[in-house]
């Protein structure tokens, strides 16, 4: 036991929590961003409203979301422990600047790190504590024909203030009472202010990842020259690029929407 302590209080250690931590959220990145792509749908926001209910009121959902964090947590830690460890290890700088192989999103992943744990608590206590502790929200009432798949969508006045979703059948018609999450997105994106700090957090996660992605395959040892190149290809093209943009599309596009 003292053994196995003493190897995560190591730097190693550190490096192989984060490594897990990190591709655990990166794991989340490619769920999320599935689901998110939900508000590109044009049905009056019942895809994203029944998404949002189902992520909060599933139990093993609920369960992984709280693991979740604890990744964030601890993965920002741990990254602030060894960038102080290594400022102190090297207090002064070299007197001959060598041309180094790092890239600049490796020589970077303090303040990019910083960026995207300030997005993260502006953006959950946007979204997700809004919807979870906040009544601000209204709520949608979703009737669907499940003979010819016709949908109408009315706000919804609960009448009691604990009500958080119903779902009902009356003579062939599908009821579905959720929380408007999709009003709110739709409000915080109307903002060019957010916007832009959105579009900037992407650009932040996309130089994050570039270097994370791969580094953390390096960190376990998992590195051979056949499959190397598809790890990079990999945090490169669908990490570094495809995510990220598919991210910021979202404010992009509801501010767009919002100027007409």
């Amino acid at each position: 036991m003292s053994e196995f302590k003493q190897t995560f209080n190591s730097s190693l250690g550190k490096k192989l929590i984060m490594a897990l931590t990190g591709l655990f959220l990166c794991t989340f990145l490619i769920v999320h961003l599935g689901g998110n792509l939900l508000l590109f749908k044009n049905d009056d926001g019942y895809s994203f409203n029944a998404y949002a209910n189902f992520l909060t009121h599933f139990p093993p959902i609920e369960v992984i979301a709280y693991l979740l964090y604890l990744c964030i947590l601890v993965h920002t830690i741990y990254a602030i422990i060894l960038t102080t460890r290594n400022r102190r290890a090297r207090p002064v700088g070299y007197a001959v600047q060598t041309k180094s192989p790092a890239s600049w999103s490796s020589k970077n992943m303090g303040i990019l790190g910083a960026i995207l744990f300030l997005f993260i608590v502006i953006h959950m206590g946007d979204f997700w504590f809004t919807y979870k502790y906040n009544n601000i929200l209204g709520f949608k009432e979703y009737r669907t024909n499940l003979v010819t798949g016709e949908r109408t969508v009315t706000d919804f006045k609960p009448e009691y203030a604990d009500f958080e979703n119903s779902v009902a059948t009356e003579n062939n018609v599908e009821i579905v009472r959720v929380k408007d999450l999709h009003a709110r997105v739709a409000f915080s994106f109307s903002h060019l202010w957010y916007v832009i700090f959105y579009v900037i957090a992407m650009g932040a996660v996309a130089f994050h990842l570039l270097h994370g992605f791969q580094s953390a395959f390096r960190t376990l040892g998992w590195v051979h020259r056949r499959y190397t190149p598809i790890v990079y290809f990999i945090g490169t093209w669908l990490f570094a690029v495809i995510i990220p943009l598919g991210f910021a599309a979202m404010p992009v596009v509801y501010f767009i929407q919002s100027l007409k």
